[in-house]
């Protein structure tokens, strides 16, 4: 304490002069616009600086989870490949259409990466913001994915920016299915728990088990077939009795959405839509 005191007294001019330096400047900015302008430009400038790279290190430090997410995803996806490949061999006896058209046929969806901007999870009609838009090929009712799952569809756009309607909003509803099943349904949330949704309108004779996976269907033109949702994790009768509603688990966590992949399927529509009118054409003959 003695040294203490000791030191302070021999260098106590240097002290003051600090000390007055202090003073001196927080009146020059506090007391004169210009200087004080100076000032709150050049602190926001730093803050900004020190926000970028706060952001930087999160986002480097959350790629170990990101990265472990679509390791499991490419698993989840090879099994789906792998079983379809399985059950189309088992019916048309043929694996020539397995391992052409139908292969091609997957691999022609297109994968936009984009990252959120912004999100949220606390409102009935919850919106995500993305950073590409028009001039990236991202279109109306396009889907979106994350490594762990569904995420929503595409509702507007912009040249750069796009706006997705989560399967976290009371207005969305995707089709989707029970895994290994068969059974089909619709997925639609109703508010409260983001991590919780309902799949409505499940047939009564329905069998399957709890904490089976449910997938989208591939019955529409917004998402391919197998893509995860969630897991069953209660079995409710609907409103009306006659079919089963489904308490599901979503598998994507929406609180800390960062990377997403808008599904670009334009190229496999043109195809089905070839295919289709190929098909028609050959009944069409048939018949006559």
């Amino acid at each position: 304490m003695h040294n203490l005191i000791d030191f302070i007294q021999r260098h106590s001019h240097w002290f003051l002069f600090a000390l007055l330096e202090v003073i001196s400047l927080v009146l020059l900015f506090q007391y004169n616009s210009y200087q004080g302008s100076v000032w709150f430009t050049s602190a926001n400038a730093v803050t900004g600086k020190l926000d970028a790279w706060n952001s930087a290190v999160e986002s480097f430090f959350s790629l170990g989870k990101v990265n472990q997410e679509l390791t499991q995803r490419n698993l989840y996806l090879e099994q789906q490949v792998r079983k379809l490949s399985d059950r189309l061999d088992d019916v048309t006896k043929d694996t020539t259409w397995t391992d052409t058209a139908g292969m091609k046929l997957l691999k022609s969806f297109r994968l936009i990466p984009a990252k959120v901007v912004s999100n949220s999870v606390a409102n009935a009609n919850n919106l995500i913001t993305i950073d590409k838009g028009s001039s990236d090929g991202v279109r109306v009712d396009m889907g979106v994915a994350c490594g762990s799952g569904v995420v929503g569809i595409v509702y507007l756009t912009s040249r750069h920016y796009s706006i997705v309607i989560p399967a976290i909003n009371t207005k969305s509803n995707i089709s989707c299915r029970i895994h290994g099943r068969g059974y089909f349904g619709y997925l639609h949330w109703y508010g409260g728990d983001s991590q919780k949704a309902y799949v409505e309108e499940v047939p009564r004779h329905a069998r399957f088990r709890l904490y089976d996976n449910v997938e989208t269907s591939g019955f529409s033109s917004v998402f391919p077939p197998g893509i995860l949702v969630g897991k069953i994790l209660h079995v409710y009768n609907s409103i009306d009795g006659v079919s089963y509603r489904l308490q599901v688990r979503l598998s994507t966590d929406f609180s800390r959405l960062r990377d997403v992949c808008v599904i670009d399927n334009a190229p496999v529509l043109e195809r089905l839509n070839a295919l289709r009118a190929a098909q028609d054409s050959l009944k069409t003959k048939a018949d006559k």
